[in-house]
């Protein structure tokens, strides 16, 4: 399968890749395609800051808000369905805008991905009884010793991703980041990797102003709806920054003043994590979001090489 020349707009939550990649679907003819693995979530929109329905009217989107928060997707799955959506931008004349912050997604598509073997019942029974029993910040901590490249990329209370690496590392020996084949010098299509530049420091009250506009434009009243429909906290949908700190809210355990103040900080944290990475990232060409014709610039002479 050949997949289309494509361009990545990568950077940390809250860093501005929606307008970005708006500006450059205008001026190209693009679809923006997500590759962030909160934005999947259907009856998550506000609490996963995806692009509004105003935006998504002003050019194609996929993969956007179309997974029940009771299921969850892996790095494969997820691979197969941003290729099926390249393949309609290409045979629609559209140019692919993968867009998003999540670096095993980005790996998984631009490189590939070795096949991750099954692992035993007995060995995954051991591992969910450790997490009930031990905690996220317990069990994240051990993926952090045994495989920090892929723990550096998920969600600290993601009890799937957590869980799945500490299964496979179990039952194989093997790191789970080891199944994520990585030559840089191969990409497995055309792509141009644009990072928007990003202070913390800066950055910081922007996503605390962010927190604050979610919570009035109902981000509360949103996670309260998909929990009764899917009332299990560990649920895929329910383990990722905001959502589990609305949820938190909402059962009692944290009043809102506290809910708020451990978003900000495990977004902070998140954010400076996907900064550390994306830094790392080969042949990365950075822009100020502020200005997106720079992005603009880069794309046309990627385009016209």
């Amino acid at each position: 399968m050949s997949l289309p020349p494509s361009v990545c707009l990568l950077g940390p939550t809250g860093a501005g890749k929606t307008s970005v990649s708006l500006a450059l679907a205008e001026e190209f003819g693009g679809a923006v395609i997500n590759i962030d693995s909160r934005q999947v979530y259907r009856g998550l929109e506000t609490v996963t800051a995806q692009p509004s329905s105003e935006e998504q009217a002003s050019c194609p989107h996929h993969l956007f808000g179309f997974l029940d928060p009771c299921q969850g997707v892996n790095a494969g799955a997820f691979t197969t369905m941003a290729e099926q959506a390249m393949l309609e931008c290409a045979e629609n004349g559209l140019l692919p805008l993968l867009t998003g912050g999540t670096g095993l997604y980005l790996d998984a598509l631009v490189y590939g991905l070795d096949p991750v073997p099954d692992t035993p019942d007995l060995v995954r029974h051991q591992i969910q009884a450790g997490y009930d029993a031990l905690g996220p910040e317990t069990m994240y901590s051990f993926l952090e010793q045994i495989d920090p490249d892929y723990a550096a990329k998920i969600h600290p209370n993601d009890r799937h991703r957590v869980t799945r690496a500490l299964e496979v590392y179990e039952s194989t020996g093997r790191v789970f980041s080891s199944f994520h084949t990585r030559d840089e010098s191969q990409p497995r299509f055309d792509v141009l990797k644009i990072g928007l530049e990003a202070d913390l420091d800066a950055l910081t009250p922007k996503l605390e102003e962010r927190i604050e506009s979610m919570v009035r434009d109902g981000a509360l009243d949103e996670v309260d709806r998909a929990f009764k429909e899917c009332p299990d906290v560990n649920a895929p949908g329910f383990t990722g920054i905001g959502v589990h700190e609305c949820l938190e809210y909402l059962r009692g355990r944290m009043d809102l003043d506290q809910a708020k103040a451990m978003w900000l900080k495990r977004t902070r944290a998140y954010a400076k994590r996907q900064m550390t990475w994306f830094r790392k990232e080969q042949d990365m060409r950075w822009v100020d979001p502020a200005r997106p014709e720079q992005a603009v610039a880069l794309v046309r002479e990627w385009l016209n090489r």
